[in-house]
């Protein structure tokens, strides 16, 4: 996480979405956190109009790789945590 804070743009929400993965594991609450960033570093990169479509695009594909078992939890958890992460999850 450290490593992020002198970093900017694309690359500083992808450290922060590794740092957020490996940091909080052990807090059920945080486990948003990691896809948040890397859907934040998806809109950074492509910047402007294409930033959003690249973003809502990430979500999608985060979204595909669920297990079917979570699948309901963690999109439930989204629908519930989107206004503090962002409001990236807004991806449908």
């Amino acid at each position: 996480m450290g490593a992020a804070r002198n970093l900017s743009g694309a690359a500083r929400h992808a450290a922060y979405a590794a740092g957020q993965a490996a940091a909080v594991a052990h807090v059920a609450a945080h486990e948003l956190g990691a896809a948040a960033y890397a859907i934040k570093a998806a809109y950074a990169a492509a910047q402007g109009a294409d930033g959003e479509t690249a973003g809502r695009y990430e979500c999608r594909w985060q979204r595909n790789q669920l297990p079917e078992a979570i699948r309901e939890l963690v999109l439930e958890d989204q629908r519930l945590r989107n206004d503090i992460c962002w409001s990236v999850f807004d991806c449908a």
